[in-house]
């Protein structure tokens, strides 16, 4: 098993060879490597969820996050990027309680 550092992995059980440089023997260079229906079906669902992800951002991130390859750690990236730290959760959770708590009241007013 191969391990490429993202979402799939190749099994061997075809092959596949990339690279059409020859030795001058007759063989081709190039490294060796399976691909079955079930991975190229995980690539392309690995594809479409970052594209889905990058298109999400607003324009001016765009350019920070296009650099990662994989969408589970373009993931962990715009988590660690937007969500802030727990204090800034708290702060945030307390914020909309007490919005909550207006809007509750006023409505009572009426």
């Amino acid at each position: 098993v191969i391990e490429f550092g993202d979402s799939y992995k190749v099994l061997a059980n075809a092959t596949t060879t990339t690279g059409t440089a020859s030795d001058g023997t007759g063989k081709k260079k190039g490294r060796t490597i399976t691909l079955t229906t079930e991975d190229m079906q995980k690539r392309k669902n690995d594809v479409k969820a970052r594209t889905t992800l990058l298109m999400s951002l607003p324009d001016e991130h765009q350019l920070r996050f296009s650099n990662y390859k994989i969408a589970q750690e373009l993931w962990a990236a715009i988590l660690k990027t937007f969500s802030g730290n727990e204090a800034t959760k708290k702060t945030k959770k307390n914020l909309l309680k007490q919005q909550y708590g207006t809007l509750k009241r006023k409505a009572q007013k009426l």
